[in-house]
């Protein structure tokens, strides 16, 4: 018997689903596949490293909702090539259906498993799924790519209609899935990982959050923000419910969710930016400090400067950074310490529970001056009054910085006149000639 593979990736759900409904429309049983893929994991030193916790989790319970319809999911464990040849020698596969994946290593995964399955005449199918617009559905008059967010959101408003946000209706196709016995997911412990016993953000956005999002987004020591950065990261939300949620109650919300789409598009359209290297390529030499005893101070929160400190022990304990917090403490690193932002990009990559490159990328280059972003470098983060201005009665602070008004808490590392003087002459150095 022919069947399809449905392969889950950034979309770990049932429900609303792209390309699981196309498979599932298909006229082959489909086997739903997910590879914890080692040329990932073996990347990851910590290996209590939640996400992986989370992952495994989210597809528990996909496994659960697959047995009650008399299927199961095939979960492998290594890389790529290995576990689709494995699976080439086990199934008469007839095609392999998944969604587009925008970063450029995962395109080239991607090529190497289409030209794998090509030699074996299976068909490689991917779909939208991860954005409500993608690649070059919302680009200029002249085809080329927006680079500025507020005209990109301007025109993704105006192109925006139901047709986008109609779900995908998987669940009717669900008698389609291949029927076979349970089989075994790896557990944790197996591929060198364990849980860390600490809970999720629950998988929804309440009403009032939504209401209220314009007002107190930018206040960390209110509960004003949605959490659903790791739910959008791993798809085990779909991205068209959450718009129509957004579209309907909060505008401000949604442009928060433009602003994904917008990275997306830049990490598909300028590929050098998963190289390494600056979106504005001429910033790439700027003379920046490699102080490694100063970036573990600032790893660590301890600079002196208590909203860059309390936001990075809330990383560092959580897995979370407020929004607003990750501007100032991503400023501090690269305007106040001349530290190269990409130092930090690769810490909260390491950290994030919601870490997706695409937004990291985009968010720390905007926040060093050499990203999508029409203001100059010398905009320069003052903490200070960034923390009268959304965390005056130190609410925040004092929850993450205990210690605040007591002689252990250390003097800042830099005067900030002074750091703002410098970083604006070291930018306007090393561009002047560019």
């Amino acid at each position: 018997m022919k069947v399809n593979i449905m392969w889950f990736r950034r979309d770990l759900r049932l429900k609303d689903n792209a390309a699981l409904y196309h498979a599932l429309k298909s006229d082959k049983p489909v086997v739903p596949v997910f590879i914890f893929d080692t040329e990932i994991l073996d990347l990851l030193e910590d290996k209590k490293d939640r996400r992986v916790a989370f992952i495994h989790l989210a597809i528990e319970e996909m496994q659960t909702e697959l047995e009650a319809t008399g299927s199961t999911m095939h979960v492998l464990h290594g890389t790529p090539e290995t576990c689709f040849n494995k699976l080439l020698k086990h199934y008469d596969i007839a095609a392999v259906f998944t969604n587009h994946d925008y970063e450029l290593s995962a395109i080239e995964r991607d090529k190497k498993i289409a030209h794998l399955l090509k030699e074996y005449d299976v068909a490689f199918h991917t779909y939208k799924d991860q954005v409500i617009f993608d690649k070059d559905e919302v680009v200029k008059d002249d085809g080329s790519p927006y680079t500025v967010y507020t005209p990109y959101s301007k025109r993704w408003k105006a192109k925006l209609n139901d047709l986008y946000l109609r779900p995908y209706p998987a669940k009717k196709y669900f008698h389609n899935f291949f029927q076979h016995a349970p089989i075994k997911i790896p557990s944790l412990h197996a591929m060198g990982f364990e849980a860390s016993g600490e809970p999720f953000p629950p998988k929804r956005i309440s009403k009032a959050i939504l209401e209220q999002y314009k007002d107190q987004r930018d206040f960390p020591a209110v509960h004003g923000t949605s959490h659903l950065g790791l739910h959008l990261r791993f798809g085990t939300m779909s991205i068209r419910a959450l718009a129509k949620h957004a579209q309907q109650q909060s505008e401000t919300f949604l442009n928060e969710l433009i602003w994904r789409d917008f990275y997306q598009c830049i990490t598909y359209h300028f590929p050098h930016i998963c190289k390494g290297q600056a979106f504005k390529r001429e910033y790439d030499f700027i003379e920046w400090r490699y102080d490694e005893a100063d970036f573990q101070k600032w790893c660590d929160g301890k600079t002196g400067y208590p909203i860059v400190d309390a936001g990075m022990r809330e990383l560092n304990t959580t897995g979370f950074m407020h929004n607003r917090v990750r501007m100032i403490v991503a400023s501090f690193l690269a305007k106040h310490l001349m530290i190269d932002w990409r130092w930090g990009e690769a810490y909260f990559a390491e950290k994030l529970l919601d870490f997706d490159f695409a937004a990291n990328n985009g968010g720390w280059q905007w926040s060093a001056g050499c990203g999508c972003d029409a203001a100059p470098y010398f905009r320069v983060f003052n903490p200070t009054l960034q923390t009268e201005k959304f965390d005056k009665d130190l609410e925040y602070v004092r929850k993450w910085v205990p210690e605040l008004d007591s002689l252990d808490y250390p003097q800042p590392m830099v005067e900030h006149s002074f750091a703002r003087n410098r970083a604006i002459e070291t930018y306007k150095k090393a561009l002047k000639d560019r």
